[in-house]
């Protein structure tokens, strides 16, 4: 086994430093001071999270401290960590890095991103919010839906259109808005889990500062294209110990069935599948490995469309396995809250993992991505690609 390299040894002696100082049982105060030791994302800069060495560390650090039993980020806010950040550490100014990202890290205040609209969805260039400046402010109106933990969010990342007369891609502007002001209408959407995770989200002349702007006005396309990125790298890109995660789940289902009622048909199956789940934990290493600083580019999209159609099919195959006892769900009490993301049980998840292929985009749109950007394939036909938007007709 090789050496360590000088920087790999200064994230573990600064993880050791952070384990001796800091109790992981308490998660706020462990993660702030983890952030304060450039322990939260290694490859931002100094003082704002991170100690501007590769990205490839990170997982050094995640495993060391997972191992410790730390707190993890990830699931206190999901958008905020795996979106949220990036976003604002890439476009942001230094006000608002220093104003957001350590808040977010800890999971003292929450974040939702607000892009898909009821006739915006797997289009989301083609979204109707308008954003209209007045002096140093916006004001915005229009609707949002699909957002994930929109009803406990402080923060919100929005996709507005500043200028209808522009194409669609060219007229958007990318803002953080304030969820807890007046005009923003949070209602909740339930799901097949019991739980309501989604929400519409209405603005009726909600405002925003232009301070709060990520990037120049009409280039909100860019920026959100840093965000859909991130997004699918944290929902596939996630690279689990071999054989653990959802394969994992199944393989338990397996052992506890009794031996009559498994077959070699069975078997079959599910060494079929977990030889899937092995290739996308493989791909997603390769990946992580070759990740530039930045935008991530298609190499997320492969990880989130293997990881949504791996899971609807392993946690098919745990339903089928277990019988009868898969249609038992347990209490099914309408909750606002995501206890999917949390403890679910087998059923739980089962249902949950239905939403993977439409989240963070779908598996169709990730395959058109696959198609154009890695095998070069003739794009889709787009005869409103330069049209300006308030000339194309819509629903």
């Amino acid at each position: 086994m090789s050496n360590p390299s000088p920087e790999e040894t200064q994230v573990l002696e600064l993880c050791e430093q952070l384990l001796a100082e800091n109790d992981v049982n308490d998660a706020v105060a462990f993660l702030g001071a983890q952030f304060d030791l450039g322990l939260a994302w290694v490859h931002f800069d100094e003082g704002h999270g991170g100690l501007g060495l590769s990205p490839k560390l990170q997982s050094v650090v995640n495993t060391r401290l997972a191992r410790a039993g730390a707190p993890g980020p990830y699931y206190r806010n999901p958008i905020g960590y795996g979106m949220g950040a990036p976003t604002v550490h890439t476009h942001g100014s230094e006000a608002q890095k220093e104003r957001y990202l350590r808040p977010l890290f800890t999971g003292e205040e929450i974040w939702c991103q607000l892009f898909s609209e009821p006739n915006a969805g797997s289009d989301v260039a083609g979204l109707a919010t308008r954003a209209v400046l007045d002096g140093d402010e916006w004001t915005v109106n229009g609707q949002k839906v699909w957002t994930t933990l929109a009803h406990v969010a402080r923060w919100g990342m929005l996709v507005a259109r500043t200028d209808p007369e522009q194409p669609k891609h060219r007229g958007l502007t990318y803002f953080v808005i304030d969820m807890d002001q007046p005009g923003v209408e949070v209602k909740p959407l339930r799901q097949i889990t019991g739980d309501a995770e989604f929400n519409e989200v209405f603005m009726t002349d909600a405002h925003i500062p232009d301070s709060e702007r990520l990037g120049e006005v009409g280039d909100g396309w860019r920026v959100s294209l840093t965000t859909l990125m991130n997004e699918r790298v944290a929902i596939g890109g996630t690279v689990a110990p071999r054989g653990s995660g959802v394969i994992g789940e199944a393989v338990s289902v397996w052992r506890e069935t009794p031996d009559e009622l498994r077959n070699p048909a069975h078997k079959d199956r599910l060494m079929q599948l977990w030889c899937q789940a092995e290739t996308a934990r493989l791909t997603n290493i390769r990946a992580s490995q070759n990740r530039a600083r930045g935008v991530p580019g298609p190499e997320g999209s492969t990880g989130k469309l293997a990881f949504a159609e791996n899971n609807k099919e392993i946690y098919a195959f745990c339903m089928n396995l277990m019988g009868a006892e898969g249609m038992l769900y347990g209490d099914y009490d309408m909750t606002r809250g995501s206890r999917a993301m949390e403890s679910p049980t087998r059923q739980q998840a089962f249902l949950r993992s239905r939403a993977n292929s439409i989240e963070g985009g779908t598996s169709e749109v990730m395959r058109n991505i696959l198609g154009e950007r890695v095998l070069g394939l003739p794009g889709d036909v787009r005869v409103d690609k330069e049209l300006p938007w308030n000339q194309v007709a819509r629903n």
